[in-house]
């Protein structure tokens, strides 16, 4: 009886304690969401989508071109990253389960999650901005790239090594081959899991500044030429935060709150293509 009382009180304080930790946070997440929401809704106008930077110290403008440089490196990015990364994790969880090679993919992909995006964006400025003389928006592209493959590679290991291993000895009694196996059964069942990955590990790169500021730059100008210094949103934000001009603080805080609207779609939807799919599963997804 005194055990059972001493457990009990024991689970009391745990539970106390872990709420209390987690009131904390919610409070300070809900703190920063409500400043960024009563700052940035009030400067959000048609010209911050459709018009290109005023000169400093004057009002009006947008970030018509920060939008679509922004959206231009994060594609780029995409377009290198998430082939990378799904190719990798299939390695992994297929082929690489037991092998040195595998284990030593596994462990710099860890490595590399923890890896601060600041030195990355130097590591890319070293090897295709400095030899060039040249900052441009493919070294952008690829320092984001970097930081994206680790996550979309874990992920997708992760959610093969989901699919149980029976299904592939059933295919394979039935003649079917390996790689057929992957495309047919195993991506079929891992699909939602990959893409709620791939949609997190978007919204993790959308918001880096700090290796654009290496490779990618910045630009006050609209291009399209992704071999130029290329606009972004972040270093925008973080250029005009610094400024002394308050019109540009307004327009950094509309800036900001699409950039936080934006991550929150992004992980509603991942979490409901999650949840879809594990209640299609039978499973309670909370």
């Amino acid at each position: 009886m005194i055990g059972n009382r001493i457990r009990k009180i024991k689970n009391t304080l745990a539970l106390v304690f872990c709420s209390l930790l987690a009131s904390t946070g919610l409070f300070w997440l809900m703190f920063i969401l409500w400043d960024i929401l009563v700052q940035g809704i009030s400067h959000i106008n048609v010209d911050l989508f459709l018009s290109d930077p005023s000169p400093p110290g004057e009002e009006g403008g947008g970030l018509r071109n920060a939008f679509i440089g922004h959206f231009l490196i994060t594609g780029g990015a995409l377009l290198i990253g998430i082939p990378i990364g799904v190719l990798g994790g299939t390695f992994l969880a297929e082929y690489g389960r037991f092998t040195r090679i595998g284990r030593l993919i596994s462990n710099l992909s860890d490595i590399m999650l923890s890896v601060p995006t600041l030195v990355i964006g130097s590591f890319v400025y070293i090897l295709f901005v400095k030899p060039f003389s040249q900052y441009n928006g493919w070294a952008g592209s690829l320092a984001l790239a970097i930081i994206l493959i680790p996550v979309v590679l874990r992920t997708t290991e992760d959610m093969m090594r989901q699919i149980p291993w029976h299904l592939r000895e059933a295919a394979f009694a039935l003649g079917a081959t390996y790689h057929s196996i992957i495309m047919k059964i195993v991506y079929k069942g891992a699909i939602s899991g990959i893409l709620t990955g791939i949609m997190l590990s978007v919204a993790r790169i959308a918001g880096e500044a700090a290796p654009l500021l290496f490779t990618a730059f910045n630009s006050s100008f609209f291009t399209t030429d992704m071999n130029n210094a290329m606009p972004s949103l972040t270093v925008t934000i973080f250029q005009y935060a610094l400024g002394p001009f308050d019109e540009k603080h307004g327009v950094a805080w509309a800036a900001s709150f699409v950039i936080v609207c934006s991550f929150l779609i992004i992980t509603i939807i991942a979490r409901v293509i999650m949840s879809h799919r594990l209640n299609s599963k039978g499973y309670r997804f909370g």
